[in-house]
């Protein structure tokens, strides 16, 4: 149960939010780019750390938490679905790139890339029709997640008598869900992106607090106890299946793994891996990461903001998932994961806060925990906006719109956005479930196509079109008719969008020779571009074309490695494995000097 105290510090926290919408509504109405992009004069260092409190969110913070329990190591490598090493890429070469563009959101790079004719008008809105379904998905998926969350601290019992309508028990948590959003949707609908950047710099401050005490109760926790877990929990490295037997220790766990689908771990790991270097090379998806480096105020803030983002997220989040992870083992007995009946492993983290955090912290944790799915919420709204915004309404409805009409475009869009994502919030099972497919079937209509922009100079359209619609539908449809892991259906919804993009791409006449040259000549992008590079060295003979492939291949292999090295050192710290633990410290730092002198160093010289 919440005391005063805990009551108190929630209620200031949440004070702070409105305050802040408030004072920042002014700004965020001069002007359709201060609404956006923060007039895009935030520094990177607070767009860095609001990009890493964005991805601090509470149902992300959930999954990883069940996972870490669940296979131990090994679970560092599962987020790669997302896939979290995308960061790594962003920060090495993506991020330079597309801030080169100097556009206010995705859908307007693709005219950027395409032009306004008839391939152009197309790709604009096949993307602008993925950006509102990836936002919608995101918004469910972290609506669901905070209801079970909230539902632990606020038992129904107290405050049931004080609701005017009968929910029943399988909705609770998306009672909760709708009321805590509606804060969410204020300093973010009200502030614009400035609102959201300062909010989620006070969220990361009170969640780095919060990771660290954590991490330390757990390491006193364990002290010189041996964890009760299956002989493979503590070994990262795997074979072809998974081998995870939790018979005579938590026999429930065995279940979980089944559900999951990843017993067939070597090939889960390689279907991911595959997905995610492509996504990755795809660049960032048209939601919240991708208006952050939007609204950075140069390619090389871009650049420092991506690298920021991975440095301040990683180890924060870890030592908080690794300390809760290992106290729901330490005391599993004393934890209540059920829910009508159905034991729910998604429960952990907030029955592991519920039993080990102590008054005054726990008010800390919750409001931060609470303002990290705020945070992600409001980046995601954000993001929706924008292409409701920027590339319908200004751009087909209303071009001249005054700035007084454009505030209440975007105030009504987002409560249009909210209201649609809070019904679809009803539908979903769990966290896991809408996850999985966001990031394996919905992103595998993506993939393909926004691989081709970046690389292949004939690439046009009316192939970006066909491309994504026809990775899109199938992606929609599937889920319906079977019950196989998302990723498993990924490569066929990629052939399928592939052929899409060969086939409409040859269907209609290459993009404009000069909206080409403008393109490669800013964003220099290495690939298949000759016909292009020919044609502007014949009028530029000083243009010098892309030759960092290789090094940037390079340096993002060792971006990953040192990427990984962030998430299991915490989880070192806390289990008390000390020599592992310095010899990950040691790799690390040769990892960083190696990016010092083959990345840094050159690309400051570069851009």
């Amino acid at each position: 149960m919440l005391q005063p105290l805990d009551i108190g510090i929630i209620l200031l926290y949440l004070v702070g939010t409105i305050a802040i919408g408030l004072i920042l509504r002014k700004r965020a109405q001069k002007s359709k780019d201060d609404y956006l992009l923060g007039g895009k004069s935030l520094p990177w260092y607070m767009l860095g750390l609001s990009n890493a409190s964005g991805m601090f969110d509470i149902s992300g913070t959930m999954w990883l938490v069940t996972l870490t329990f669940v296979y131990g190591f090994k679970s560092i490598w599962i987020p790669w679905l997302w896939p979290v090493f995308n960061q790594v890429f962003l920060m090495v070469y993506l991020a330079a790139w597309l801030r080169r563009s100097n556009v206010t959101t995705g859908a307007e790079w693709i005219l950027f890339r395409f032009d306004n004719g008839k391939g152009g008008r197309l790709s604009h809105t096949i993307i602008v029709v993925f950006a509102i379904l990836s936002c919608l998905g995101f918004l469910a998926y972290g609506f669901i997640g905070l209801g079970k969350f909230v539902e632990i601290f606020i038992p129904w019992e107290i405050i049931k008598d004080f609701v005017p309508i009968n929910v029943p028990p399988s909705y609770i948590p998306h009672f909760y869900g709708i009321v805590f959003t509606l804060f969410a949707v204020f300093y973010s609908v009200i502030g614009g992106m400035s609102g959201i950047v300062w909010a989620d710099v006070l969220q990361y401050s009170i969640m780095t607090i919060s990771s660290i005490a954590i991490a330390v109760i757990a390491w006193l926790a364990i002290g010189n106890q041996t964890l009760n877990v299956p002989e493979d929990w503590m070994n990262p490295f795997f074979g072809w299946k998974l081998n995870m037997d939790w018979t005579g220790i938590i026999d429930e766990v065995n279940n979980k793994i089944l559900s999951d689908g990843y017993s067939l771990f070597s090939l889960f790991f390689m279907l991911m891996l595959f997905k995610g270097i492509l996504a990755s090379i795809a660049g960032p998806a048209p939601n919240y990461d991708m208006q952050k480096i939007l609204s950075t105020k140069s390619p090389m803030e871009a650049t420092k903001m991506s690298t920021f983002s991975i440095a301040a997220l990683i180890p924060t989040r870890y030592l908080m998932v690794g300390g809760f992870s290992v106290l729901a083992i330490l005391f599993y007995e004393e934890l209540n994961l059920t829910t009508a009946g159905i034991l729910d492993f998604e429960k952990i983290l907030p029955a592991a806060i519920q039993q080990f955090v102590p008054v005054g912290l726990l008010g800390l944790l919750l409001a931060g925990l609470l303002a990290a799915f705020m945070s992600t919420f409001a980046g995601t709204l954000n993001a929706a906006q924008a292409y409701l915004v920027n590339d319908i309404y200004l751009k087909y409805k209303n071009p001249h719109a005054s700035a007084k009409k454009i505030k209440q475009v975007n105030y009504g869009s987002g409560i249009i956005v909210v209201l649609i994502s809070i019904v679809l919030g009803f539908f979903v099972q769990d966290v896991n479930s809408i996850l999985q497919w966001i990031v394996s079937a919905l992103y595998g209509s993506y993939v393909i196509s926004n691989v081709l922009k970046w690389h292949w100079w004939r690439f046009n359209g009316e192939g970006y079109f066909w491309g994504m619609l026809s990775g899109i539908i199938p992606a929609l449809i599937f889920p319906m008719f079977t019950d196989t892991l998302d990723l498993y259906y990924f490569p066929i919804i990629l052939i399928i969008s592939l052929v899409g993009c060969i086939a409409g791409t040859y269907s209609a006449p290459p993009t404009d020779e000069n909206v080409l040259m403008g393109f490669y000549k800013k964003t220099n992008p290495w690939g298949f571009w000759k016909p292009i590079h020919k044609k502007i060295t014949a009028k530029d003979p000083g243009f010098e074309r892309n030759k960092t492939f290789s090094r940037d291949m390079f340096n993002i292999a060792i971006g990953v490695a040192a990427q990984t090295l962030l998430v299991v050192i915490p989880l070192y710290f806390i289990l008390h494995e000390n020599t592992t633990l310095i010899v990950s410290l040691l790799i690390l730092a040769v990892c960083l000097i190696i990016l010092k002198y083959n990345w840094w160093d050159k690309l400051k010289k570069e851009i």
